[in-house]
């Protein structure tokens, strides 16, 4: 299962020289493409715990420092091990709860806390992926089933999840609906595989994991034009979508670096999911979803497609659409002494157990049965005497 875990940010490229432009103008288009500042003068995300699973994040990041806590190793479930702080992870962090100290990157969700929880992953290769593998580990637990355990019991109200495998897991099917029951968001990348042989001749993706498991906000990856990436999967697993090309990120040994790929938009929607935690922090799993989808901008001509989904995050109106949501009630209440409709009550059932009438019906009956039988019998005796 290790070997199948992968981080799915597909391209990087550094930010090179003294002319490049400071990460703050660099990444204002992703701000501007997700419209945070709007979402900003209602929430800057305090108060909200977002778990990373993925490499380990750096807690040293100054975009991070005091923020970040450590969690265990999710790689075994006994063998505890000092686990060094990865690239991928860290910079998914920053792109989630970043301070922006220093003009330094800032996250969507820049008042944010952040609970690393690592796993052992490895690079992906969106052009040489290997087919889909059975459920063959069925009875083993996962690391990811250990992570979303672990961050639904240590109060945490979003988990961002830029990895991938190819085999759905019971393990981790099940850990889903864990931690979808204890009101946590889950948000995943749904994979680099887009223009993979087997995409490109089926017209759809490998489906990726965990993005396809049911409750799972899947994110595809657009464009600064808000295009679907050609790199980004496309499939049913696809929810809404976010920027993920040329997304600025923060390295752990210092200076920023360009990505493409799903990884950065999951990050970024997960972002905004803590954005609407912190303001409804009872809002359900399931509508923070519905927010999302149902305020995203540039949605497709026949509503929803397989490669952006119901379209592009917009933090603000999610925050809108997850006011309006929070001020549904769930129930109608209805006073013991009154009743649906207009009408009278029904009448009062009768109380169980015979009817009387029946009773002294069938009782007579017999009565008289009885009389009538005896009476012939006198009859016949006399005709005999």
């Amino acid at each position: 299962m290790l070997s199948a875990v992968r981080t799915l940010t597909a391209v990087l490229l550094a930010i090179q020289g003294p002319a490049a432009a400071p990460v703050r103008e660099q990444q204002q288009w992703v701000l501007d493409a997700l419209n945070v500042q709007q979402a900003w003068t209602l929430t800057k995300g305090k108060g909200v715990t977002v778990a990373v699973a993925d490499t380990r994040v750096d807690a040293g990041l100054k975009e991070l420092r005091g923020r970040v806590t450590l969690g265990p190793d999710m790689t075994s479930p006994s063998l505890e091990k000092q686990v060094t702080p990865g690239e991928h992870g860290t910079a998914m962090a920053a792109l989630i709860a970043g301070s922006g100290t220093d003009k330094g990157l800032v996250g969507v969700a820049p008042e944010s806390r952040i609970l690393s929880l690592p796993l052992s992953v490895e690079e992906d290769d969106p052009l040489n992926s290997v087919a889909p593998q059975e459920d063959q580990q069925s009875a083993q637990d996962s690391p990811l089933a250990r992570a979303l355990r672990y961050a639904a019991n240590h109060g945490v109200q979003v988990v961002s999840m830029s990895i991938g495998s190819y085999g759905p897991l019971r393990s981790e099917r099940e850990a889903v609906s864990y931690a979808l029951g204890k009101g946590v968001v889950l948000v995943a990348a749904v994979g680099n595989d887009g223009q993979t042989k087997y995409a490109k001749d089926n017209s759809t993706s490998y489906w990726s994991f965990p993005a396809g498991y049911p409750g799972v906000i899947g994110v595809a990856a657009v464009d600064k034009q808000g295009k679907g990436a050609a790199f980004s999967s496309d499939n049913l697993s696809v929810l809404v979508s976010a920027p993920g090309v040329g997304v600025p990120l923060a390295k752990r040994a210092g200076g920023y670096e360009l990505s493409a790929g799903t990884s950065s938009a999951a990050a970024l929607v997960a972002g905004v999911a803590a954005l609407i935690k912190a303001r409804h922090p009872r809002l359900g799993p399931e509508q923070v979803a519905q927010a999302l989808a149902a305020s995203a901008r540039g949605r497709p001509a026949i509503g929803y497609d397989d490669k952006t989904g119901f379209g592009v995050v917009d933090a603000g109106a999610a925050l809108n659409a997850a006011a309006r949501l929070a001020g549904e009630r769930r129930g109608v209440a209805v006073p013991d002494d009154q009743h649906f409709g207009a009408g009278e009550n029904s009448p009062v059932p009768s109380r169980p157990g015979p009817d009387p009438w029946r009773l002294w019906l069938y009782g007579g009956g017999v009565l008289l049965a009885l009389v009538t039988f005896c009476g012939g019998i006198i009859v016949l005796n006399q005709r005999k005497g």
